[in-house]
């Protein structure tokens, strides 16, 4: 039977409740994604879980544009109000983070909307307050920025595997949560998501990354590491969630078994927890072109320019 992230805590219960609360202002488009939302399979054994269809792809790619548009909506907004936005997409391994990332971004201007995922910890970083290098990082306005992992790294990876004291683990979970509110009450909005997959998805995932050239690099020996510790990670998650769901900042879970689905999820939850809306853009028009004042191109032999390697391809 498949193992999911465990049973979470009363916090997080309380924090999905609010998210049913946050507003349907951006509504499921299509009635192709209403029809399959509306589609349950069975569980394989009694007591399992029953887990959504997974999403047909066209329906998918439709609501996906749909709400990609509402994103850089969203980023018009921030930049004309000054606002800043902190989104922190946490999770298992193979949980779906990077592609739900790359699907919020993928039509954002870089300079407005940047993606943070820091490395291990410096020498000099280790010595410093454990907050202090995600500082740095924090939005100015108008700025959006989406830490791939966060400060929960202490809570997750650094508690199971031994990389920081039980003291250090111990004050994140007392200090987290003031930190958090006094960025919420500085002005900035802050979500955080929890991606969440069963030790089954989550194998079948290594496994195709083991399995394909292009993709193994994202397996590293933590995440095989983090295999053999499946419970130890779940107690820490679910004790994370005890201490730092919180009504200021409160969690949001995205079951994330059909990527497709927790993408269009994940998205459609953002952009209903704020309060954006339709920026006036100034008219632009091209301008005419510049008229010829004799200028004369160099001659092409005194430019060095890359080989047409596509005339194969095209048959030139």
């Amino acid at each position: 039977m498949a193992r999911h992230d465990g049973k979470h805590s009363a916090q997080a219960k309380a924090g999905s409740q609010r998210d049913k609360a946050s507003g349907d202002r951006v509504k499921a488009g299509g009635n192709g994604a209403k029809a399959s939302g509306n589609r349950v399979k069975a569980g394989k054994e009694a007591g399992l879980e029953a887990q959504p269809a997974r999403l047909p792809r066209k329906a998918y790619e439709k609501e996906l544009f749909r709400l990609q548009g509402e994103l850089v909506k969203l980023q018009e907004w921030v930049r004309a109000e000054g606002a800043r936005m902190v989104v922190i997409f946490e999770g298992r391994d193979a949980a779906g983070k990077g592609g739900a990332i790359k699907r919020v971004t993928e039509y954002l201007n870089p300079r407005v909307a940047r993606i943070v995922a820091l490395p291990a910890p410096t020498e000099r970083e280790q010595s410093q307050w454990y907050f202090q290098r995600y500082i740095a990082h924090l939005p100015a306005a108008g700025e959006i920025v989406l830490f791939d992992r966060s400060w929960y790294n202490r809570a997750g990876v650094e508690h199971v595997m031994g990389f920081c004291t039980k003291e250090e683990y111990h004050r994140f979970l007392h200090q987290c949560p003031i930190f958090e509110r006094l960025l919420v009450e500085d002005g900035i909005l802050l979500r955080k998501y929890w991606f969440s997959v069963s030790d089954d998805e989550q194998q079948r995932r290594f496994k195709g990354r083991l399995n394909d050239p292009m993709r193994r690099w994202k397996l590293s020996p933590m995440d095989l590491e983090s295999i053999s510790r499946w419970e130890d990670y779940s107690r820490a998650k679910d004790e994370m969630f005890v201490h730092t769901d919180i009504p200021e900042a409160p969690w949001s879970v995205v079951e994330s078994a059909d990527k497709r689905r927790a993408r269009i999820n994940m998205i459609a939850h953002l952009l209903n927890t704020v309060g954006y809306h339709d920026v006036q853009q100034r008219p632009l028009q091209l301008p005419p072109r510049q008229k010829s004042q004799g200028y004369v191109r160099a001659p092409r032999e005194m430019q060095t320019y890359v080989p047409d390697h596509a005339a194969a391809l095209a048959g030139g």
